[in-house]
């Protein structure tokens, strides 16, 4: 199936479902959350009845030009793999079921001029409360995870001394998550509240390190550091060093040193 819908699911038993090239078993007190336009299949027939928990679509539409569309962006586990799905505590689940007969309620009333604002709010809510659940999962699994991040900056050192900045330019976020086996997101988030930055800002800070033991031990031109690093065009290479250093790297090079 592909649909052009948001979903927001619930389940509290096993629910075999494949999503994209990942199969999971959904166990109790699992939520997933997926975007239009993802493709997602059964792969094994549920009975009637066999499942407890709820699913919410919502289009698009519904919530354009309101607060909560305009910031959905921030909702980064949309493009989570379904494999980062969250898990909950009986407590969280209470308080986001709570919030989904809210919404229930609201859809079985009568519609007015208000019914739209009262569930996207409700909504946004449900979000917002996903968003702290996500975060206390990233706190709760930090010993995963440092593994996670320690197995990025070997990656990242090694991209660089197999010469891969100068062969294939500037890795890609994409390229990271692949080899740890994570969405682009989640390994941004995960290494956002583990480091502090996101996947692309580690990759930025590394560049720039070793831009700064290029320029001070080596002869080669700003245009020859740029391309060694994976720049195609030097100029952008200048913009992101000044941008991180104030200063451009000719200046950094020419500044006194301490000795």
């Amino acid at each position: 199936m592909r649909m052009d819908l948001y979903s927001i699911a619930l389940k509290d038993a096993s629910c075999s479902m494949d999503y994209g090239r990942n199969t999971y078993d959904f166990n109790e007190g699992v939520m997933i959350f997926t975007a239009p336009d993802q493709v997602a299949s059964a792969n094994k027939e549920q009975k009637l009845g066999a499942i407890n928990g709820w699913v919410i679509f919502f289009h698009p539409d519904l919530i354009r030009n309101t607060a909560l569309g305009k910031h959905m962006d921030d909702y980064g586990f949309f493009s989570y793999d379904v494999h980062e799905a969250l898990h909950l505590s009986d407590a969280e689940q209470k308080t986001l079921n709570d919030c989904m007969e809210l919404i229930r309620s609201e859809i079985g009333a009568r519609i007015d001029g208000h019914s739209q604002r009262v569930i996207v709010n409700t909504l946004e809510l449900v979000l917002n409360y996903s968003l702290r659940y996500y975060e206390r999962q990233f706190h709760t699994r930090t010993a995963q995870h440092n593994d996670v991040v320690s197995q990025f900056k070997h990656l990242l050192k090694d991209y660089y001394k197999r010469g891969k900045f100068t062969e294939l330019g500037m890795p890609s976020i994409e390229h990271f998550a692949d080899q740890v086996h994570l969405s682009p997101n989640y390994l941004s988030d995960l290494l956002k509240k583990e480091t502090g930055m996101s996947t692309k800002d580690r990759i930025n800070h590394f560049v720039v390190e070793k831009a700064k033991d290029l320029l001070l031990s080596e002869d080669d031109s700003i245009s020859g550091v740029a391309y060694k690093l994976g720049f195609s065009y030097p100029h952008y290479f200048s913009r992101l060093f000044k941008a991180r250093t104030g200063m451009t790297p000719n200046e950094y090079r020419n500044r006194p040193q301490l000795n």
